[in-house]
């Protein structure tokens, strides 16, 4: 982690329990997600399943949650109606008469007859909806990472620094680092240069193999935002962007300061993961199955919560040499019935039927998929809904996958209904 000494942050309940009562927080998640592929040809990003019963958006959600900040938007646009469904099944639990809420904030043109042109345009065309709540700090999320953390430290930085905005970073390989914005600090955390997508990233002084780079999560004092968001929307030339446009201004003329992303017990880096593209995506859940996890989804202290069917345990029948129902190394979730089949190394989402002499090996299942005897499925993500046939065999001839289905650049097979030519999503 940074060789810089941490602030004194002071851990008082009640400082930070005020903060965050101070704070509306605002999750992004109208997001393509384009590099996901097929997983998000029907949905949003952050409504694509993950970790067995989850879904990409729960895990800011309950951050939020688990943080004390209980008034949301969930700002929403392309697909969003698995999402929007999802929200309304498992996070309508919020006690409106004490000020808490999870809202939906679609796009609705309410300014000019356009969709969001970028990140900082969906937070600008709803700037009526944000002064209605009268926040004082104004918590910026993306709604499309893999992580846990605590904003109610970030918010006590944020103010003892004096900061107009905060920006959480992370360290980076070098070699990944143009993919996001890369920024290097003073000594204080403040932040003296931002370059959004650079294709020559600066290094961390001391450590040319990392860099800093900013998570996405901001934190703004709320008549600094309005302002900046006002003056963006009066550029006729800026792409309307947090990253490229806003940030970089805010550095140039307000304090901003850097909030590096790290576990307070050893001051190293916790996980967190983007999962933007079909291998990070399947390496992310199959992470999650191993022995310790980086990742722990059973941790009692920071809960990830979701809406969840009532469902049957999971059920392995039949116990012959040649059909025992089985799973090693794996995770298998409720309503799985796993009839005389091995699943070894695998992730299975909820209702996931595996039948007879079947073999699924390092895949990643998503709900309410039936595999029928005989099927050979290695290295893949099985996307919701599919029926595989019996005796189909994926992942084992990489060039007769392709012509079937989607082959990520690190050999994971994607299989979608759409590609076995069958229709669940009804366009007319």
């Amino acid at each position: 982690m940074l060789g810089i000494e941490r602030m004194n942050i002071e851990k008082s309940p009640r400082f930070v329990s005020n903060l965050t009562r101070s704070t509306l927080a605002l999750i992004m998640a109208g997001g393509h997600g384009e590099r996901l592929k097929h997983l998000t040809m029907w949905r949003a990003k952050p409504a694509v399943p993950f970790g067995g019963k989850f879904r990409i958006i729960d895990f800011p959600l309950s951050n939020c949650i688990n943080s004390d900040i209980r008034r949301i938007g969930v700002l929403t646009q392309y697909k969003a109606h698995s999402l929007i469904l999802h929200i309304q099944r498992g996070w309508w639990q919020f006690r409106g008469e004490f000020g808490e809420f999870v809202e939906l904030w679609p796009a609705q043109q309410r300014i000019e007859a356009s969709w969001y042109s970028g990140t900082a345009d969906s937070i600008y065309q709803n700037l009526d909806i944000i002064r209605s709540h009268s926040p004082e700090y104004i918590l910026i999320l993306a709604g499309d990472h893999i992580y846990k953390m605590d904003y109610g430290e970030m918010l006590a930085r944020h103010v003892e620094s004096g900061a107009d905005v905060t920006v959480s970073c992370i360290e980076v390989p070098i070699e990944k680092a143009s993919v996001f914005g890369v920024m290097s600090i003073e000594d204080n955390f403040r932040i003296k240069s931002f370059e959004e997508k650079p294709k020559n990233p600066v290094p961390l002084p001391g450590n040319e193999n990392e860099a800093l780079c900013s998570m996405g999560i901001y934190v703004f004092n709320r008549d600094m935002l309005f302002e900046l968001l006002i003056r963006d929307a009066d550029t006729p030339e800026s792409s309307h962007d947090f990253g490229n446009n806003i940030i970089p201004h805010a550095i140039k003329n307000y304090r901003a300061f850097a909030h590096p992303f790290a576990d307070t017990k050893s001051d190293t880096q916790p996980y967190w993961r983007d999962v933007g593209t079909v291998d990070a995506f399947w390496e992310a859940n199959l992470e999650l199955i191993g022995v310790t996890p980086e990742f722990n989804l059973y941790d009692e202290e920071w809960p990830i919560w979701t809406y969840q069917e009532q469902l049957p345990p999971a059920k392995f029948v039949f116990d012959s040499d040649d059909r025992r129902g089985m799973a090693v190394d794996s995770m298998v979730s409720g309503g799985c019935i796993i009839s005389g089949a091995l699943v070894r190394h695998s992730l299975l989402f909820s209702n996931v039927n595996v039948n007879s002499y079947s073999k699924i090996q390092s895949s990643v299942i998503l709900p309410n998929v039936s595999i029928g005897r005989n099927c050979k499925i290695n290295h893949a993500v099985i996307d919701k809904g599919c029926k595989i046939p019996e005796g189909t065999v994926i992942g084992e001839d990489i060039e007769e996958d392709k012509s079937r289905f989607y082959v990520s650049p690190n050999g994971v097979v994607l299989v979608t209904p759409d590609m076995l030519g069958q229709v669940i999503h009804h366009v007319r």
